[in-house]
């Protein structure tokens, strides 16, 4: 598409990779965001559609598209197996990484990186910060996995196994993705002098990787391991069950904070049916949980009577097959 977004000075197409070297090198320490597509794939038109609105925000930012296929040399160098992949640089370095179009995340990151430190900020700083983040993913669950993908996908067969092991054992677990945050994928590797996924938490405490589960798994202490696991499971069944029409969402019914979150709940209220939300922003372990749980990995999800009627895709559907009132009362 010859678009007015082809001409911004900071959105351009790469087609080898010295152009792509001489960009990065001219960038310095500001950001550049590239984008691997493919022309067959519409979620990649999408994606450079973000781009460009992104471009027009971010004068200082460059931002490249880069044929996945046609420049094979940097998509292997940088393990590019799937499009839409986003990687992010700063000084020539590779900073951060986002697998899939996920535009709102790409916002985020793009939003978070784009921030040059003032002069009196030190690295210091934001490793502080990102430990404290660290630390509070640690234990946002009584017991938590860092893996590739998540346990409905896991994206490597070391995830694959750890995550059988775990369900094999009945042992309630929240997860975290780290392909979806650059930052906690390295970060956490110094955090706990451990260099490799999957990673086991207990209590806020390093188990192991996927051998010294297997071990606690044939020695038979994987359960005892784990001891508080199964109280995550009491607490979501009880939240889903606060009220018959539950909403897990960003933020509350007086201020949602995304979009998807506030689409539904204007769908809610023009229903005029009682319900009652749960801020999973708030609460971490309830976040990450809930995934598991219900197997459904996005937010904002919906319960009535108990029961995952989905997230605002299937409320849009049901809204206009006009099933939507019989299932809130949990008629249907």
């Amino acid at each position: 598409v010859q678009g007015g977004a082809e001409k911004m000075a900071n959105f351009v197409e790469v087609t080898t990779q010295q152009q792509f070297e001489d960009f990065l090198a001219r960038a310095g320490k500001c950001l550049t965001v590239v984008h691997f597509q493919a022309a067959w794939a519409p979620q990649c038109e999408q994606m450079n559609e973000v781009m460009a609105e992104l471009a027009k925000e971010h004068m200082h930012t460059t931002f490249i598209k880069l044929e996945a296929e046609a420049v094979p040399e940097v998509s292997e160098k940088y393990e590019v197996s799937s499009v839409p992949t986003f990687l992010f640089f700063k000084g020539g370095e590779k900073v951060d990484r986002l697998d899939g179009a996920h535009a709102p995340e790409l916002t985020k990151k793009v939003q978070r990186l784009a921030v040059t430190k003032s002069v009196g900020e030190t690295a210091e700083t934001s490793t502080t910060d990102l430990n404290q983040r660290l630390k509070k993913l640690i234990n946002a669950a009584p017991c938590m996995l860092f893996m590739k993908g998540s346990p409905q996908e896991p994206r490597c067969g070391f995830s694959r196994q750890i995550v059988a092991l775990l369900k094999e054992h009945n042992i309630q677990f929240s997860s975290f993705d780290i392909l979806s945050d650059e930052d906690v994928r390295q970060g956490l590797k110094t955090y706990s002098n451990w260099p490799t996924y999957p990673q086991l938490y207990v209590n806020g405490e390093l188990v192991g990787g996927l051998d010294i589960v297997k071990e606690l798994a044939e020695s038979g202490e994987l359960e005892n391991t784990c001891p508080k696991a199964v109280n995550l499971e009491h607490r979501l069944k009880t939240i889903i069950n606060q009220s018959l029409v539950m909403l897990f969402m960003k933020g509350n019914k007086g201020a949602a904070k995304c979009g998807f979150s506030r689409q539904i709940l204007e769908i809610l209220n023009s229903t005029g049916v009682d319900y009652d939300t749960f801020d999973i922003l708030q609460d971490e372990e309830v976040r990450q949980g809930l995934k598991t749980y219900s197997n459904w990995p996005t937010y904002p999800q919906l319960y009535v009577k108990g029961e995952l009627i989905g997230g605002l895709d299937i409320v849009k559907e049901l809204k206009e097959s006009g099933d939507l009132m019989s299932v809130l009362k949990g008629e249907s």
